[in-house]
């Protein structure tokens, strides 16, 4: 059934298969920008995945600017001004972001004070109130998780609230998303696995969601369905090229997904234990999943027996009575989780990534009133949140 109004966008080119890397050059000129500031970080230099972009850079007409490689796990304001004054002084006019989600999300930060008068990056903060047009922006992801190359979302935290701030606006979605597996073959298997988990959670909480729609749905089910035939071959066999690019592909739909509809009570709490107990953002994930969807499975079903039929395939589907295929989709996913657990070392307790019970209370408050819950098909009350934490430990 279609929904009474819903809005979908997706602006981003993307360039998929093998030496995409190899096309930045003419995007660049195509958008009319001959000298790019580049922001990566050491892993990506010492690698030698940098090395493929520039080499191709050189061979053409493009003047390289400079590059920023002390890009810190979690970005900062401090950061993004630091590196919106070096844009400025080296008179760059794009940015090619070459790493993870961090590299991507400060980027789009950058990108944001460079291409307007702001001084500072809290001007910015909150929903859509960016207008016109931005800097060219050409992102390539070295993980298969955020789906940050194809988000309206930039995270960026301020140190000196302790806080993370969001930042939504189309105007910060990337000109282009080039998607090469040569940039995740380093990935360790445990981090392949953690990244993977996330962009499933992204899909399935984009299916699942209120602000749900067709279009965001059908991105999402092909982003679960590459995860089910590939994710596992990724983690296995780090240099399975089909593979990676795959799960590359999957992380891009999952990001254009929710991007359009919203994630919900997982990310929630997530978020909540990321900020209290300062746990991976994909453990987290891996850890509530399951949790989260049977708290939701009563107003679920038919999305989770959509999402059965994808994850699984036809003769699981069809073998399971229809009044229990939601029940069936998470004790699919489960499993899943598992057999990564077994061949990676994915965390699956809240305890086993430090997460302590004396702090179930303060990430549950945080919970509540972080933007995803609003979205859930569930209420997400104190009470729902502090099961689901004592499930998950």
């Amino acid at each position: 059934m279609l929904p009474e109004y819903y809005e979908f966008l997706n602006s981003v080119k993307v360039i998929s298969g093998r030496n995409a890397i190899e096309n930045i050059p003419f995007e660049l000129i195509n958008l009319g920008a001959n000298r790019p500031l580049i922001l990566t970080t050491k892993s990506m230099i010492k690698n030698g995945q940098l090395k493929i972009a520039t080499d191709s850079m050189e061979q053409s007409n493009i003047e390289i600017g400079p590059i920023f490689k002390d890009i810190p796990q979690d970005s900062s304001v401090e950061i993004v001004n630091e590196i919106s004054k070096l844009y400025r002084e080296k008179n760059c006019d794009s940015i090619v972001a070459i790493g993870g989600g961090s590299v991507i999300d400060t980027a789009k930060g950058v990108n944001m004070l460079v291409s307007t008068e702001a001084s500072d990056l809290k001007e910015h903060m909150g929903l859509e109130i960016l207008g016109g047009r931005l800097k060219p922006l050409i992102v390539v992801p070295s993980t298969s998780g955020t789906g940050s190359e194809a988000t309206l979302v930039s995270v960026i935290a301020d140190t000196t609230r302790n806080v993370k701030m969001e930042f939504i606006s189309y105007s910060i979605l990337p000109d282009v998303a080039v998607l090469d597996a040569r940039m995740t073959l380093s990935l360790p298997a445990k981090l392949t696995a953690s990244t993977g988990i996330d962009a499933l959670t992204h899909s399935i909480e984009a299916i699942t969601g209120l602000q749900k729609n067709p279009l965001s749905t059908v991105y999402a089910l092909t982003s679960i369905e590459l995860i089910a035939n590939y994710l596992k071959k990724a983690v296995e066999n780090g240099k399975d090229e089909e593979a990676r690019l795959a799960m590359a592909n999957a992380s891009l739909m999952a990001g254009v997904a929710f991007s359009n509809s919203m994630v919900g009570i997982i990310h929630a709490i997530g978020h909540a234990c990321g900020a209290v107990s300062g746990i991976a953002h994909g453990d987290a994930m891996t850890i509530l999943l399951p949790h989260c969807m049977e708290l939701n499975l009563a107003l679920c079903e038919k999305d989770y027996a959509r999402i059965l039929l994808t994850f699984s395939g036809p003769d699981i589907y069809s073998e399971t009575p229809k009044a229990e295929r939601g029940r069936r989709c998470i004790d699919e996913i489960r499993k899943y989780i598992l057999d990564l657990n077994k061949i990676s070392g994915l965390p699956i307790k809240l305890r086993d990534v430090g997460v302590k019970k004396e702090d179930f209370e303060t990430i549950a408050k945080t919970a509540i009133n972080d933007g995803a819950a609003i979205v859930n098909p569930v209420e997400v009350t104190l009470d729902r949140v502090m099961e689901i934490l004592e499930k998950a430990y």
